[in-house]
């Protein structure tokens, strides 16, 4: 899935392993539009669309449908610059789940985040985000990162909006706020916020199955919509549902200096 901005880009090819070890090992190159799905840009079907629009060009020229791409080749795409990746590098990804979108890699859910994203290295959902809840997840191949993100004796934040179905009252934010008894515990102490009648902010340093929805229940309150807007330094911002951005190089080495730093 791509966020779309209406301004060409250019696409270098690289010398990478994977898709390039492909284009070079074949006769006659690769096709544009198996090219562009394999570098994750977007399916075949839809590159063949933007192909048939005129939004891909192939060293400066329009590409055609069944178009070549060989390794020298330089390819323009509208939207979202796009990298050739490296099977073996290292990469944390952004997105914006949808509500629906199952945070598992098993490819027999056909709702699984894996294939809604169709990244073209192998990823894998850092944590969870349930089934009905919007919002940031993280996706990386790097297991430490991973591993420093979900240990739960680091108090790593993360900061989500929820909308519930009734008023909220002050004693409601007390007792969100002090702990509540679930799983057959008592939750951490945490940040509430309201922003209005009946939405509030919470800020988590523990992440129990469907934690939040679990203590609101207890209190006589149901989730309405639960979107999680930050993981650490991590923040959602202005990306759009079902789409996602890789992470900078600021907010990566920020990411990493709190792991350590836990």
């Amino acid at each position: 899935m791509i966020n779309l901005i209406l301004q060409p880009v250019i696409i270098l090819i690289t010398e990478r392993a994977g898709i390039m070890d492909r284009i070079r090992n074949g006769d006659d190159g690769i096709r544009i539009n198996k090219f562009l799905s394999d570098a994750g840009v977007c399916s075949r079907r839809e590159a063949d669309k933007y192909i048939a629009e005129g939004k891909v060009m192939i060293d400066g020229k329009p590409a055609q449908l069944g178009s070549k791409v060989y390794p020298d080749s330089t390819v323009t795409f509208f939207g979202k610059t796009v990298e050739v990746p490296d099977k073996d590098k290292k990469v944390v990804i952004a997105f914006n789940k949808p509500k629906g979108i199952v945070c598992t890699t098993d490819s027999r859910d056909p709702n699984n985040i894996v294939d809604f994203i169709n990244f073209p290295t192998r990823i894998y959902p850092v944590g969870r985000l349930d089934k009905d809840s919007e919002g940031l997840i993280l996706l990386t191949n790097d297991g430490s990162i991973v591993n420093g993100i979900l240990r739960s004796r680091y108090d790593h934040e993360k900061e989500y909006i929820v909308t519930v179905n009734r008023e909220i009252t002050k004693e409601f934010v007390k007792r969100m706020s002090e702990g509540v008894p679930i799983l057959g515990t008592v939750t951490k102490p945490c940040k509430v916020t309201v922003i209005n009648r009946n939405t509030f902010r919470i800020i988590l340093t523990q992440g129990l199955n469907r934690q939040i929805r679990r203590m609101c229940e207890y209190l006589g309150y149901r989730v309405v919509r639960l979107v999680r807007i930050r993981i650490m330094n991590i923040t959602l911002g202005d990306l759009k549902t079902g789409t996602w951005r890789y992470v900078t190089k600021g907010e990566l080495n920020e990411l990493k200096r709190l792991i350590k730093k836990g």
